[in-house]
């Protein structure tokens, strides 16, 4: 350690990014605002806002390899799958997803969502949201989204508790 930086991990530059300037993705029932991805953070985070209509799906069931996923609930309530069970997130809740733990994620039945979220280490993840909106709009193939798991470390999976609770509407 030294008197400049008492961390002895490499740190990225500040960074500061007006919600203004933000790029935004957005679907009928949602908008993503990309706020830092490694590339603007020396590869330490990617970060980005959701905000969900109610009952709005954000992800199917998904698990990452190397990348941890934080989720901060800033308003409304978020249902989360975690291995097979679901719970609910609500205002101000915190939650940390380690990597190989299969998840997935939606605004809770009757409710919006809006929720902040983190991966560590970062990595490009912005291109895969942009494909993800390409994708909704009939721009890009669905098969594009498969072919690019191992890049954006997004590996999906079938879980049938998240199944039978989108089914069921609860």
């Amino acid at each position: 350690m030294n008197s400049t930086n008492p961390h002895p991990h490499p740190t990225a530059a500040a960074l500061v990014v007006r919600a203004a300037e933000a790029e935004t993705v957005s679907d009928p029932s949602s908008t993503m605002t990309l706020l830092a991805d490694s590339d603007t953070t020396g590869g330490l985070v990617t970060t980005y806002r959701s905000r969900f209509t109610k009952g709005a799906v954000g992800a199917p069931a998904h698990f990452h390899t190397r990348a941890t996923e934080l989720f901060h609930v800033l308003d409304g309530a978020l249902q989360v799958l975690l291995g097979e069970e679901i719970t609910t997130l609500t205002a101000g809740d915190f939650l940390l997803v380690p990597p190989h733990t299969t998840h997935a994620f939606r605004a809770a039945p009757g409710h919006d969502a809006d929720v902040l979220c983190t991966f560590t280490p970062g990595m490009g993840r912005f291109d895969y949201f942009r494909l993800l909106n390409r994708v909704l709009r009939g721009e890009a193939s669905p098969q594009e989204i498969k072919d690019s798991s191992e890049r954006f470390d997004n590996h999906y999976v079938d879980s049938p508790a998240w199944r039978a609770a989108l089914e069921s509407g609860n």
